[in-house]
């Protein structure tokens, strides 16, 4: 088991604690421009964040953390810095699987795979694999991930449902909706974190995140540490949630 700051987490109410916490780990190259560095020192800096939040998850007993970690849209960016996101994602993998596999994590990828090199996509699954009986932290990796490609997907499996007769157009529910999302099975998403200052969603879980509470930070991902993190947590469960209706 990851070592863990007992006084840390003894500041987060379990009773208040959310099931699914989902991060939006932005500012990795702003924070290495504004120290005269190379964007991809700031994507490696945000590595090494990752593996600290995912310990703190672990500690807490958290269901289940998802992270942004390569959107549909960032294949929009520079060939250069692509190249080495999906270097940092191989070298993540390949030296941390084994650790997250001893600490008891269940990996799990969102999002397509096939534009990934051959040589990822076969790390991807023997990870999955790897951990697939595993019984704590449902750790999902979003990567090559759009919400709106994500529901327009479902939709298409449903579609070729009611295509082939298997389903009805009026027996589509929110339940067998959600069975054909990349999280089935999954709770939805409590608390929504999103560093480094700006305020908006980016595609990021749009269904999953229709009833969550969301927390802002300026700081930006590679300095976002376990206390804040923590301090996110202990909002969340400051908050009333109501869900549409009203409290008595």
């Amino acid at each position: 088991m990851w070592e863990s700051d007992g006084g840390l987490l003894a500041r987060v109410d379990k009773d208040k604690m959310p099931r699914h916490v989902a991060i939006i780990m932005d500012g990795n190259g702003r924070w290495a421009n504004g120290r005269g560095l190379i964007r991809s020192a700031g994507h490696r800096a945000g590595v090494k964040t990752l593996k600290n939040i995912l310990k703190t998850a672990v500690n807490l007993k958290l269901e289940a953390l998802t992270v942004y970690a390569f959107s549909t849209e960032n294949w929009k960016r520079p060939h250069a810095e692509v190249n080495f996101l999906m270097h940092l994602f191989s070298e993540y993998l390949e030296r941390e699987k084994l650790e997250m596999h001893q600490n008891n994590v269940r990996i799990k990828f969102l999002g397509r795979t096939e534009d990934f090199a051959p040589a990822l996509q076969k790390l991807m699954r023997d990870s999955t694999e790897l951990m697939k009986n595993n019984s704590g932290v449902k750790f999902n990796v979003a990567a090559d991930y759009g919400g709106q490609d994500e529901i327009i997907r479902a939709a298409q499996k449903l579609a070729r449902r009611v295509k082939t007769g298997e389903l009805l157009p009026e027996n589509i529910s929110t339940q067998l909706f959600e069975a054909e999302l990349d999280t089935a099975g999954q709770p939805p998403v409590d608390l929504l974190i999103r560093t480094s200052g700006d305020l908006r969603v980016s595609n990021f879980l749009l269904w999953q995140a229709a009833y969550a509470e969301f927390w802002f930070t300026d700081t930006p991902w590679p300095e976002f540490t376990p206390e804040e993190f923590i301090d996110a947590l202990v909002d969340f469960g400051k908050r009333s949630r109501r869900f549409g209706a009203l409290n008595e």
